[in-house]
């Protein structure tokens, strides 16, 4: 079975409105906090540059409200 990242259909690939929209509040969620994290770490890496230093390791962040590790 092909790897379906399209969130309205099911695994089987068939149209699964029910689940989509009991879902939908909680993928609104997830990529806001993505979009978040990911200016954060722009914003982190610009202060470091403007700073005149390197970013010599990953940075690793963790959600305090989630738990959700970020590298």
């Amino acid at each position: 079975m092909p790897d379906n990242k399209n969130p309205f259909l099911n695994a089987s690939g068939c149209p699964d409105p029910t689940a989509y929209h009991a879902l939908r509040p909680i993928i609104r969620e997830e990529e806001a906090l993505d979009a978040k994290v990911n200016f954060l770490i722009k914003v982190l890496k610009y202060v470091i540059a403007e700073s005149g230093f390197e970013l010599l390791a990953r940075i690793e962040l963790r959600d305090k409200k989630t738990g959700r590790c970020f590298r």
